[in-house]
């Protein structure tokens, strides 16, 4: 658990930076791995919400991209493999006036999370779920996810698995994601950007960011050449949106459904009990 210290009241704020939001801990992932510019960009989204980390709160699972908590002075929670989403869902609703990101990986995300996934997406809560998706399970030396390829070879999965790829925006457009955009490792900058804009949108905000990962998926270097801006702007349209998602290569960068449905929000209620109450029936 990571925390932020709040300024005393009398203090003057200094300007933000993504230094302001950057923990004292060395970021260990391989080398050459995409999270790294990952996690600059987090840093500089931040600085752009112009809230400081005492204000923000970042939650993840398990895998190499949960470790971004850690790496901020931020609030922060690690949960268990799968579960961000959930642990997070409870934060926004118990703490709405805190900005929740949500960091996760393609295998915490989309296999032992999908259910989660889904229902975060439908729920509506406002709050920001970013996944780094390299096609593999990097910390279990190699194995497929659900968005490798089906005919991905590898000594854990000989001849490929012949499944058909997860295709995460879809899925999230469909289950009534707010936001959905497309982010590349390699532009730090546009991610950044990306990933302020999912940050100040009302509802769920779901960024897929390819980050690849030099060790297992060598041949992911070559994103860099192939990745591409949207050709088209962003639409309003759930429609129009579902027409493109399903007919993206999965290569194209930038926003690409803005919905305007209204973000979930408990109703104003007044306690029946005290606490005084509550403990009153249990005594002896």
């Amino acid at each position: 658990m990571t925390e932020a210290t709040a300024l005393a009241p009398d203090a003057e704020a200094p300007a933000l930076t993504a230094a302001s939001y950057k923990s004292d801990y060395k970021p260990i992932w391989c080398p050459g791995c995409g999270d790294y510019t990952v996690l600059n960009a987090v840093l500089k989204a931040m600085a752009q919400t112009g809230r400081p980390p005492h204000e923000i709160a970042v939650v993840s699972g398990i895998g190499c991209s949960s470790r971004i908590p850690a790496y901020t002075s931020c609030y922060g929670f690690h949960g268990v493999h799968g579960r961000s989403l959930a642990a997070a869902t409870g934060l926004k609703v118990a703490r709405p006036d805190l900005t929740v990101l949500v960091a996760s990986g393609d295998g915490d995300g989309y296999s032992i999370g999908g259910n989660h996934f889904l229902h975060a997406c439908r729920r509506n809560v406002d709050m920001t779920y970013m996944v780094m998706d390299n096609h593999v399970y990097g910390m279990t030396k190699g194995q497929p996810s659900p968005t490798t390829e089906p005919d991905w070879d590898s000594k854990l999965s000989p001849g490929g698995t012949g499944l058909r790829v997860f295709h995460p925006l879809v899925v999230a457009l469909a289950s009534g994601a707010n936001f959905v955009a497309r982010a590349f490792a390699g532009d730090q900058n546009g991610t950044a950007d990306i990933l302020a804009q999912a940050m100040a949108h009302p509802g769920f905000s779901f960024v897929e960011i390819l980050s690849p990962c030099v060790t297992f998926r060598p041949e992911q270097r070559g994103w860099k050449d192939v990745v591409r801006p949207a050709p088209v702007k962003p639409t309003s349209n759930p429609e129009q949106a579902a027409r493109r998602l399903m007919t993206d290569d999965g290569i194209n960068i930038g926003v690409l459904y803005l919905g305007n449905r209204p973000a979930f929000a408990l109703p104003e209620r007044r306690a029946s009990q005290t606490p005084q109450d509550l403990e009153a029936e249990f005594a002896l």
